[in-house]
């Protein structure tokens, strides 16, 4: 009896007693599903913000103000540093030579209260102060208009840039704000354009922004300092170290920091959207494996538990095997081949409904992930079931003794 009639016998089998192999192979497949399906939801979410992130790729870093600035720290006086300046910001913006997109930013206010006819919202809107390359660097995207350009920027033109919330907020949903005035802080802003949704992932929370010229917002500041931020993407990764040190040395010029002490200002390279997804997934994924791992346990025991009954059942007919030369080897590969059957046939439907559970997820992000990996995982897993479920079973019906097999009713 060879490898080949030991599949078909195994095949048969599973025809003869229908219910029983469809019921275990369900088992099996709610597990494969629980596997297969958290995983890939888990990788549609980070292809969705892979995507998002096109174009602020993971190589930015970041310059600010101090954040310690004055007090004490352990008894020690600890030096207080001015905050960047915006002619100190736009001369680092003008001087540096790296080749980089460089966005500046300056947060007026986060508890404006936007008008516009009869309507306002609540006083809850936040009110960045941008440059031209701000949006690109954050991964933002125009649904409507167009985004600031570089002379409203340098000029400091009263335009701005509104979120889809405030958008919503405002304007009914078929009428067209480009052109519009709106207010908040005693000053009117032509509306010039409207970011796509950007949805809650996004931190901050770009939905609920209104961007100005950076020049407009120090203006409007009356005299209370703005913290200004750099954030430097750099295009080619590689250099990374290189470009943070010349900022450094250039920032540091600029400042006039004296040689030999520390930075008068922050640089810190950026955590990315991705590594941060990736420690939340982390956990996601282990829940993942842990859920598929206790119903697989359950599927386990069950497939044992059926083998047995068949080995029972066809103690007969293992003795007519025995009988007409079948080696203890066969006869083990004949049940083991029979459980991995079970188990394959279970897989293949888990690993379905697996795709189709975790693109419900990817789809509401606007993604579709074929997980081949998570795929080729389930159907090891389905093999080493099958084995570790059939191995005792099988191991037992090639130690029956073929006359006492025989003789069974």
């Amino acid at each position: 009896m060879n490898l080949i009639e030991n599949i078909k016998e195994g095949l048969r089998s599973v025809k003869a007693n229908m219910l029983r192999s469809v019921l275990t192979a369900m088992i099996i497949a709610l597990g494969i599903t629980a596997l297969v399906g958290s995983l890939s939801a888990i990788d549609g979410i980070e292809k969705s913000v892979a995507e998002s992130m096109s174009s602020l790729g993971v190589n930015t870093f970041d310059i600010r103000s101090k954040q310690n600035r004055g007090g004490r720290n352990g008894g020690i006086e600890q030096k207080r540093y001015e905050r960047l300046m915006l002619s100190q910001v736009q001369r680092f913006i003008d001087r540096y030579v790296v080749p980089s997109t460089i966005a500046l930013s300056a947060n007026l206010s986060q508890i404006a209260e936007v008008k516009y006819s009869s309507k306002k919202t609540n006083p809850n809107i936040r009110i960045e102060g941008v440059n031209q390359d701000y949006m690109a660097i954050n991964g933002l995207s125009i649904e409507k208009g167009r985004n600031l350009s570089v002379i409203e920027t340098q000029r400091g033109v009263k335009v701005a840039v509104i979120g889809s919330k405030v958008f919503s907020a405002l304007y009914e949903k078929n009428e067209d704000p480009i052109g519009t005035q709106i207010s908040f802080k005693g000053t009117q802003f032509k509306v010039i354009g409207v970011m796509k949704e950007k949805g809650q992932i996004s931190d901050p929370n770009f939905d609920n922004m209104i961007f100005i010229p950076v020049l407009v917002a120090n203006q409007m500041a009356s005299g209370r300092g703005l913290n200004y931020r750099l954030t430097v993407g750099i295009a080619d990764p590689t250099k990374m170290e290189w470009a943070m040190g010349e900022a450094t040395g250039l920032m540091r010029s600029i400042r006039r920091d004296q040689l030999g002490k520390e930075n008068s200002f922050d640089l810190e390279k950026s955590e990315t959207l991705s590594q941060k997804l990736e420690s939340m997934t982390s956990g996601l994924r282990w829940a993942g494996f842990g859920i598929g791992f206790i119903t697989l346990l359950g599927a386990c025991i069950a497939l044992m538990n059926i083998m047995m009954v068949s080995v029972t059942e066809r103690t007969r007919e293992v003795g007519v095997r025995k009988a007409l030369g079948a080696t203890p080897t066969r006869i083990r590969q004949q049940f083991i081949i029979e459980a991995i059957v079970v188990c394959f046939l279970g897989g293949i439907v888990g690993i379905i409904l697996g795709i189709i559970a975790g693109n419900l997820l990817a789809l509401a992000l606007g993604v579709f992930v074929l997980p081949w990996l998570w795929m080729i995982v389930g159907l090891v897993v389905c093999v080493f079931v099958g084995l570790l479920s059939g191995y005792y079973p099988a191991y037992k019906a090639s130690q029956l003794d073929p006359i006492e097999s025989l003789r069974f009713e």
